[in-house]
């Protein structure tokens, strides 16, 4: 039943059937996949395995949004995402059956980047499933949500190993993930909407290009600088906190905490404002704090200081579901999911180049990294300012 509520958050049943896949499946999974590194190890696997796991979830989470996409526009968001979550269950089953490393990293391929093959499907969702002018609130409750797994699953998977060990644990979590994710698919089949029927044939060709449009060119060039200056610190960040500044674990983790909670605070107010107006200011802004963060952080020596630069740092989500929500206005009708999976596939790509030349910045020095990542973040948000372009008035009809 539509009430004021339920139109102000832009819930219905399918945004609600969608929210559930995503809040069970990423219980599911960040129950156990948090654990791999510790899991690899006790099945006999090396610090080498540990890093072909990273580096399998980097490459992964940059090309799965690509024949996601595809498939999302091909077949339909709702038969896909039932698919990806069918290919979850399968790498589970594979880790859960085979306790050797070379399965886990096997059964990972399945199952570890699930939010990244599932994501243009669930943008193409929400830009059928809502108005044009709630879509940011859409893309913001996605977002919202999806953090609920990130806190609580963690959680009850170190309560499992807790209770019966790295081996057992780990297992235990994959096996209550299977449930989950069968319970999400039987929901989510249940009572998600129908899609309608694609007027013309999916081309790859298409979706990469629908890049080339200005203004989808000029906002993907202006977010791949501003992920440069993401990237370039982001593995040295704990690092600095720890072991540069003194500080313990555990106040990192507050840390972290203080970001999150930062981000899901800002969530709703920002969605409510851009759908009221122009979305192109929210993107410079979220571009802003993107850029600002390596700059404080590098002044950031104490505690109290690097509170002001988490908090900085978890407003960089001011203006990220905008930005979604961008993408999906300039992408063509029929093509949302494939174009949105093509610009990340492109974006993630060329920035993965960032995370190792920050390692040779930091070997130089932190200024070194913090600095080069402020520059490019910086003229990232300049071109976007000065070129970037907005999506038309917002209406009721996408």
């Amino acid at each position: 039943m539509k009430t004021k509520f339920t139109d102000f958050f832009a819930l219905n049943r399918s945004m609600a059937s969608m929210l559930i896949l995503v809040i069970l499946v990423g219980i599911g999974q960040y129950m156990g996949d948090k654990f791999l590194p510790l899991y690899l190890m006790a099945v006999g696997g090396s610090a080498i395995t540990i890093g072909i796991l990273g580096g399998m979830q980097n490459l992964l989470g940059a090309i799965y949004g690509f024949p996601g996409g595809y498939l999302s526009d091909k077949i339909g968001y709702k038969k896909s995402l039932i698919f990806f979550t069918i290919m979850s269950i399968f790498g589970y089953l594979l880790v859960i059956i085979f306790p050797t490393w070379l399965f886990v990293l096997i059964g990972a391929i399945f199952f570890i980047a699930w939010s990244a093959i599932a994501m243009p499907a669930i943008m193409s969702l929400i830009s059928e499933a809502v108005p044009k002018n709630k879509r940011v609130m859409g893309v913001s409750m996605h977002s919202l949500f999806r953090r609920v797994p990130m806190a609580l699953g963690p959680l009850a998977g170190g309560i499992l190993i807790a209770i019966y060990g790295i081996t057992n644990g780990v297992r235990i979590s994959f096996i209550i993930a299977i449930g989950f994710a069968i319970v999400a698919i039987f929901f989510f089949n249940a009572f998600l909407k129908e899609e309608g029927k694609k007027e013309e044939p999916v081309k790859m060709r298409s979706m990469m290009k629908n890049l080339i449009d200005k203004k989808m060119r000029t906002l993907l060039i202006s977010d791949i600088f501003v992920r440069f200056c993401e990237q370039i610190p982001y593995a040295f960040v704990v690092v600095w906190v720890v072991e540069k500044n003194g500080l313990s674990a555990f106040q990192f983790g507050i840390l972290t905490t203080i970001e999150m909670v930062t981000a899901m605070i800002i969530y709703v107010p920002v969605a409510y404002l851009a759908d009221k107006h122009t979305k192109k200011p929210f993107v410079v802004i979220t571009f802003a704090f993107f850029t600002l963060f390596p700059l404080v952080l590098l002044f950031s020596r104490n505690f109290e200081l690097l509170v002001i630069a988490f908090i900085i740092r978890g407003l960089k989500e001011f203006g990220e579901p905008t930005r979604k929500s961008l993408i999906m206005d300039f992408a063509p009708k029929g093509q949302k999911a494939g174009t949105f999976g093509a610009y990340y596939l492109v974006r993630d790509g060329i920035v993965s180049i960032a995370a190792l030349s920050g390692a040779f910045l930091w070997i130089a020095s932190p200024a070194d990294n913090f600095m080069t990542a402020f520059a490019f973040g910086l003229l990232g948000t300049v071109i976007f300012w000065i070129f970037g372009r907005s999506s038309e008035k917002n209406q009721i009809i996408s």
